[in-house]
């Protein structure tokens, strides 16, 4: 039987994480077979370093594909059946600004966390809508797959801009997470696990945990969890392996320790110990500068080798581990699989006792008609009061993009839970509104 090839582009063609996605695409092959791949961004220059060697990659391991790079939409978006999207509007310079002008008033600065991640959000869900317009425009039968943060914020946007469009809003960082917990009982993968989860992206908690066999994981990984948070797991190949990484997974025994009934996901140690992350920040050197003389210079080192060589042997490129998770959801789809995965996705009473507005995520079953929820019953009123709130914000942000309202900005940024009081918040955003003004709708 002659397996279906399919076509896919990547939305974000000169991010540092292409390349681990495309050498991810051509491990599995057996299953999920190719016959082009192309690159899209708007910043050709960046796009061409990363393309390049990616191109000679291609040529000496899989020259049957056909690769292309481009920043015309047409070109890109036509004859695809999958996009994968991992944009960054403003790449590393707007991510700093995001970090560093919180900290200056004392308040988290992070990447998809408190006001910079509102920030964040705001540049983009203009991207991330024109990137669906382009799918829907030359490929309708497509489906996108989005995985570009601030993952709440973007799929709240789609389900208000975009409702009956075919995008899967997902996150890797619960799947690391469960490998690592995987690691702890002694499992060789999260898919030797059955989970059920709850919460919004970056903010949620894991209830119950078995085996394949139907055995109680949760008494385990609570032991580990309690003792050291994740620090125990971290595999030499993670890519969360950073100073600061390694103290948000300390940090997780903290968070643990408010609600030792579930296992949380290690974002919420912004939100629950804002204090501690500002303490221990440097406002002069964040995450963005830790990635930009990290990951960004040994990506684009790499590549830059690869052209000047010719060849791509010995390169130091390694598949994406996070980026299998894409493969088996564009899997699932191409093939029906009904395979289990954590996504975005409307309430809608999923949750019982939560907004049916609010975009939660949660277990789904995914096959070739799209998803469907597995519900999870009701929520403890801690989670609940802190979703609520939290929810509220990210749809504050969204309505203030839509309406262009510098008001519901200011009530976004002031609600947030990592933020200490109105004045700060009003101050925090007018800053914002200045580093941004290239990228946010005019506010009024």
């Amino acid at each position: 039987m002659i397996m279906k090839k399919f076509s896919v582009v990547i939305a974000g063609g000169g991010s540092t994480f292409t390349p681990g996605i495309v050498l991810m695409l051509l491990d599995n092959l057996d299953r999920f077979p190719i016959r082009s791949i192309k690159f899209y961004d708007n910043d050709a220059k960046r796009q061409k370093i990363v393309a390049k060697a990616c191109e000679i990659y291609l040529k000496e391991h899989a020259p049957e594909i056909e690769f292309t790079y481009t920043t015309d939409p047409q070109r890109a978006f036509s004859d695809v059946d999958f996009v994968l999207a991992h944009i960054r509007v403003g790449k590393y310079a707007m991510r700093e600004l995001d970090e560093k002008i919180p900290l200056k008033y004392g308040v988290v600065g992070q990447e998809t966390c408190g006001p910079g991640g509102l920030a964040y959000g705001m540049r983009s869900i203009g991207g991330v809508i024109e990137i669906l317009n382009y799918m829907e425009e030359y490929s309708p039968n497509a489906w996108m797959l989005n995985y570009s943060n601030p993952a709440a914020i973007v799929a709240e946007a789609t389900r208000r801009l975009r409702p009956d469009s075919k995008i899967l809003n997902i996150c890797d960082m619960p799947i690391d997470l469960e490998e690592k917990m995987a690691d702890m009982c002694g499992l060789k993968s999260r898919k030797e696990m059955q989970v059920s989860y709850y919460g919004l992206n970056h903010f949620g908690w894991w209830s119950e945990i078995y085996d394949k066999d139907g055995k109680d994981l949760m008494p385990e990984i609570k032991e580990h969890v309690a003792a050291n948070g994740f620090a125990d797991a971290i595999a030499k190949t993670d890519q969360h392996v950073d100073q600061s990484w390694l103290e948000t997974f300390q940090k997780v025994r903290d968070v643990y320790a408010v609600d030792p009934t579930t296992i949380p996901n290690t974002y919420l140690k912004y939100y629950l110990f804002p204090d501690y992350v500002v303490e221990h920040s440097n406002p002069e050197y964040t995450r963005a500068n830790e990635v930009m003389d990290g990951r960004e210079k040994q990506v684009f080192g790499a590549c830059k080798e690869i052209i000047e060589k010719g060849t791509s042997k010995e390169c130091g490129f390694e598949p994406d581990v996070h980026a299998s998770y894409i493969v088996d959801l564009a899997c699932a789809i191409a093939k029906n699989t009904q395979e289990r995965f954590l996504l975005i996705v409307p309430n809608e009473g999923a949750i019982e006792n939560f907004d049916p507005s609010a975009m939660v995520e949660i277990p789904c079953v995914v096959g070739s008609n799209g998803y469907e929820k597995i519900v999870q019953g009701a929520i403890p009123r801690f989670q609940k009061g802190l979703m609520e709130q939290q929810v509220a914000v990210e749809k504050l942000t969204v309505e203030a993009w839509i309406e262009g309202s510098y008001q519901k900005m200011w009530q976004a940024i002031t609600l947030s839970k990592t933020v200490s009081s109105a004045k700060v918040a009003k101050d925090i955003l007018d800053d914002l509104i200045e580093a941004n003004k290239d990228y946010w709708p005019k506010l009024s």
